[in-house]
């Protein structure tokens, strides 16, 4: 199977109504990313120092030596910025999501005990802040699982969120397969939590940031000033809410770093943004396990359906080989396509099914069209019709004809085979008999290529319609 695994659909032109509490217009949720000691650093058996997310411009790595500026930026993290961060918050009475990477945890416990007698949320930044994407997968999973268990120790709770942030490709998979949290965030990919099918398994997945973020101060382009990661953030905000007033809440994720947001310079734009939301009715401030609570109560996970992107190719052919009039080649060929969760709609398969059709020969396009009965033609009369087409004129009133309306279009049907070779077909549930009726002495005096034109429009029109019948 020629299959795309990335999902480009997600919830779709109509994504689901989020239901946040109280009708809130916007849920604006806040990550502080503990990660202080936790770093890259010879002192905890890693190759080289630190080299991401610090005020040193252009920062490399220093095999097998400690760089002394760098530790000393990210301890600024844990003994001046996570403070001034913890009062801004919980003055400002809005709970954090910690990301606590285990290992920096483990050597913070005061920040630890802050963090719980506030009523955060730790949830899981994995066991080390270091890079996962060259980890062979048995490593990322024991590194994975005694996360878990270093942080269920230092914090006296089990993880129910994970972010790792550095991620590799196995992450989600193999954190999902330990079935030990409600959440995941490692995607950037939607305003709203999702479900994702990991392996047979129903995984929330709640979308993080790498915009609204301040890790923006330590990259190019980024943020220079505190003003402008507030602006950034205001206009953000700005729009979620116009959409959530308009009926469409969302979710505004925003992440934070003790050493970076922590500074005095650049706490002053986040202090600016709060202060801003908090004049607004109808903003929810939760954690990220709350989100996961409310979308679990009120966004189920559906149930399972036959997927056309992984069904086998009698599967396909059995349930699509109908759309184009006795043509099951055409979905023959459209299952050899490269198909994903996109078309797991009635939009993607329509899509390939069409691609298959405009691109096969003008003859096997007139073999389709051929196929296609007569408008209230004889095989009407006789009931031997495809369910799909009798269900289509019937739409249209063409089921129950008067003698004069019937004898109209017998002759029309007459004449306009006799002229284009193929017979007259429209899109009934787009008309009724009248403007059909119009529309047959409109066509019958086109040339024969606009009429061939015309009518393979129309036909896939018909297959639209018949897909919206059996798909979302």
């Amino acid at each position: 199977m020629n299959r795309y695994t990335r999902d480009m659909r997600g919830h779709g032109a109509n994504p689901p109504s989020a239901n946040w509490p109280d009708n809130a217009r916007v849920a604006v949720q806040f990550v502080l990313n503990y990660e202080e000691g936790g770093e890259n650093c010879v002192l905890h058996g890693d190759a080289a120092s630190e080299a991401f997310l610090s005020d040193i411009p252009g920062a490399a790595q220093w095999p097998g030596q400690r760089h002394w500026n760098m530790e000393s930026i990210y301890e600024y993290g844990a003994r001046a910025g996570f403070w001034r961060l913890h009062r801004l918050f919980t003055g400002a009475g809005i709970p954090l999501t910690i990301y606590g990477v285990a290992t920096a945890l483990a050597r913070s416990p005061e920040q630890v005990a802050a963090m719980k007698s506030a009523g955060w949320e730790i949830a899981s930044h994995g066991l080390k802040w270091v890079e996962h994407k060259d980890m062979p997968e048995a490593e990322e999973r024991a590194a994975i699982a005694e996360a878990i268990r270093l942080h269920t120790e230092v914090t006296g709770e089990a993880p129910r969120g994970w972010y790792t942030g550095r991620c590799s490709v196995n992450t989600v998979r193999l954190v999902a397969e330990t079935g030990a949290f409600d959440y995941i965030s490692d995607t950037y990919d939607d305003d709203l939590p999702y479900w994702l099918d990991a392996d047979g398994r129903d995984q929330l997945i709640i979308p993080y940031t790498l915009e609204a973020n301040d890790m923006r101060f330590a990259t190019a382009p980024g943020y220079i000033t505190g003003e402008q990661f507030f602006q950034y953030l205001k206009d953000a905000f700005d729009t979620l809410y116009a959409e959530g007033e308009a009926g469409a809440p969302k979710m505004m994720s925003i992440g934070l770093h003790c050493r970076l947001i922590g500074r005095p310079g650049k706490i002053a734009g986040l202090k600016r943004f709060i202060d801003y939301i908090q004049g607004f009715a109808g903003v929810w401030c939760p954690r990220r396990i709350d989100i996961a609570r409310h979308w679990a109560a009120n966004h189920p996970p559906q149930a399972r359906r036959d997927r056309p992107s992984q069904m086998d190719k009698a599967a396909f052919v059995g349930k699509f080989g109908s759309i184009f009039e006795h043509s099951p080649w055409i979905a023959e060929r459209a299952w050899g396509l490269e198909l994903g969760p996109a078309h797991d709609c009635a939009a993607g398969v329509h899509n390939a099914l069409c691609r298959v059709f405009r691109s096969a020969s003008e003859q096997e396009r007139l073999g389709v069209l051929t196929a296609h009965p007569d408008l209230a033609g004889k095989l009407a009369q006789a009931r031997h019709l495809t369910a799909e087409s009798t269900s289509e004129q019937a739409s249209a009133g063409l089921d129950a004809l008067t003698d004069a309306e019937r004898t109209t279009f017998t002759d029309l049907n007459a004449a306009y085979v006799a002229k284009h070779g193929f017979p007259f077909i429209i899109a009934v549930r787009d008309h009724d008999k009248a403007s059909i009726l119009a529309a047959f002495r409109r066509r019958i005096d086109n040339d024969r290529d606009t009429e061939f034109a015309e009518a393979c429009a129309q036909v896939e029109r018909i297959a639209e319609f018949r897909l919206l019948d059996i798909l979302p």
